[in-house]
């Protein structure tokens, strides 16, 4: 057996992230609630096999900021952060798993795309969107897709590839199984060498601004580095400009007790 594949979840609170691990593991591994206050701020690791390979699934809290509270999710997007340093010492990010409940694309849930894929990891992971809660959609899950695919380019929020699902068995065991086949296509598919390639690391847009504000530091940098950083956060990740001052201010922090 190979080298595991790292995936990195994330998305909506309430969206079935930790349902999507156990229907991919085809077992229990992640505890599930629909209390959203219950989920820990921290990712939480699973060792997941199927179909001879392995796979490291990383499942993050969901950026809900008005759910969360300021200082919780910028403690979150800190952890995000956090965990993206530390895949880069584990061989990198091979595949985002970008979860999300049937229903609207909310411009939260586009803040969250854009922070993990564009700023975190800067376009150079293959992205996949999982949309749950279909269990009840008339006619084949992927219908939804086809009636919605075209807001997804309307807003800019592109993807290598989709999966309409139900992760949770209940009365249609059928569409359970059915998408149990689906998720895992999806994965292998684009986890597969030769696929997009695997992010190792180095200046993403989010690490860049980060030297350049630990630069502040040691004098070397003007100030307006962390104003230029808050700005691209509210205007290219859509966060409220308060949220994206706070952000760029705790960076500067951490970096100032890293050097200390």
């Amino acid at each position: 057996m190979g080298t595991s594949k790292n995936i990195v979840l994330f998305g909506q609170a309430g969206a079935g992230k930790s349902s999507l691990v156990n229907l991919m593991a085809g077992d229990n591994l992640a505890k599930t609630s629909s209390d959203m206050r219950s989920c820990t701020l921290q990712s939480e690791e699973y060792r997941i096999k199927f179909d001879g390979m392995s796979y490291n699934v990383f499942d993050t809290v969901g950026l809900e900021e008005p759910q969360l509270g300021i200082q919780q999710y910028l403690n979150a997007v800190e952890n995000a952060y956090t965990l993206i340093q530390n895949l880069e010492k584990r061989g990198g990010i091979d595949l985002l798993l970008f979860c999300m409940r049937a229903g609207r694309l909310t411009p939260t849930l586009q803040t969250n795309y854009r922070l993990f894929h564009e700023f975190l990891c800067d376009k150079k992971v293959p992205i996949v969107v999982v949309i749950t809660y279909l269990e009840n959609e008339k006619g084949e899950m992927d219908g939804w897709w086809k009636r919605n695919k075209d807001i997804f380019d309307e807003r800019d929020v592109r993807v290598a590839g989709h999966a309409c699902i139900t992760a949770i068995r209940g009365n249609y065991p059928d569409r359970y199984e059915e998408s149990r086949t689906t998720i895992r296509n999806l994965v292998t598919k684009w986890t597969a060498d030769g696929q997009g390639g695997t992010w190792k690391g180095g200046d993403s847009t989010f690490v860049s601004f980060v030297r350049k504000l630990k630069g502040l530091l040691v004098g070397k940098e003007k100030p307006r580095m962390k104003k230029n950083m808050a700005s691209r956060l509210t205007k290219r990740c859509g966060l409220p400009p308060d949220v994206a001052k706070q952000l760029a201010d705790r960076i500067k922090d951490d970096m100032a007790e890293g050097a200390t």
